[in-house]
């Protein structure tokens, strides 16, 4: 809804094409043979027919689908989670196993009934993909853990390939938008993460079309560059139910592609700026060269030992 009162109508170019081919039903049949959440669904990405489809990509969705907070932008449950299954990560590493993935993307619901935000389960599912396969890189998307420097650590030690924790607006719109979550200790816990593994590329996104300006925009790249971050997304909201915030106004996709020039030429090492841009979106392009290097070596063995039999 606009400033005047009437809903914005979603334009044409944002329309998303459907592809339900077998990837994409195999990967639906074994999330739930294996009880395993996913983000693509619980979150209603517009991406989920592109990446399980074409990509073979998927972000899992640890901890349970019950989310502490109730963020106004967000489609996922809110409630009192009673699930925690300490199983969960080899669950997860057997599933990276059988679709073959080779870089995946971790998330989970906020849980500020654990008293470490659910990091411990974080780092063993790290370690547990490592185990199962180590050619798969792994990007990790956790709340803010309260800014815990302990839950942080923790997590960390267990060396995910990319960190990504999501500023998802300007700082004006950060109390009416985000639940519990504030603006600078969100940047913090980026700080943070950078100062414990200097060489682990370090991610944000943001929504636009929620009533931000693009000083704001500009000031939000400003402030994750201060705070040691390496790649921005940059993406359009889109309201998950009527029950959610509205959406403001459409970005067209020059006005992305604009943002994407702004954002790299101020120093950010990658940018991916689109209506349908989301943290995970093309996630294995992002890895740092040291994760890459490890990630073609391994593949390289895999190929060899195949080839051998």
């Amino acid at each position: 809804m606009n400033k005047h009162g009437t809903y914005v109508r979603k334009p044409e170019w944002l329309k998303i094409r459907l592809n339900t081919n077998q990837d994409y039903r195999g990967i639906k049949q074994l999330m739930r043979t294996e009880r395993l959440h996913t983000v693509c669904e619980e979150a209603k990405c517009p991406n989920i027919h592109e990446c399980w489809a074409t990509r073979r990509t998927a972000t899992f969705m640890i901890l349970g689908d019950v989310c502490t907070r109730g963020c106004r932008f967000c489609a996922v449950k809110t409630g009192r989670p009673t699930e925690l299954d300490l199983r969960e990560p080899e669950r997860v590493a057997d599933s990276v196993v059988k679709m073959r993935l080779r870089h995946v993307v971790v998330t989970a619901v906020a849980r500020d009934d654990l008293k470490d935000g659910g990091a411990y389960v974080f780092a063993e599912t790290i370690r547990a993909i490592r185990r199962k396969a180590p050619y798969c890189t792994i990007e990790v998307l956790p709340s803010d853990m309260k800014g815990d420097d302990e839950s942080i650590l923790t997590l960390m030690n267990a060396k995910p390939d990319i960190f990504d924790h999501n500023i998802e607006t300007v700082r004006r719109l950060t109390k009416r938008v985000r639940a519990i979550a504030t603006y600078d200790r969100s940047l913090a816990v980026l700080k943070r993460v950078k100062e414990l593994s200097p060489n682990t590329p370090v991610k944000s996104s943001i929504m636009v079309g929620l009533g931000e300006t693009k000083e704001e925009i500009v000031e939000t790249m400003d402030d994750l560059l201060a705070n040691h971050v390496d790649i921005m997304v940059i993406g359009q909201y889109l309201q998950p139910t009527r029950k959610h915030l509205d959406v403001v106004r459409y970005y067209a996709p020059e006005e992305f592609a604009e943002l994407k020039e702004i954002a790299l030429a101020k120093g950010f090492k990658h940018c991916e700026a689109g209506p349908l841009a989301r943290s995970s979106y093309h996630a294995d392009e992002q890895v740092g060269e040291d994760s890459r290097r490890r990630h073609d070596l391994l593949i390289q063995q895999e190929e060899n030992e195949n080839g051998t039999e």
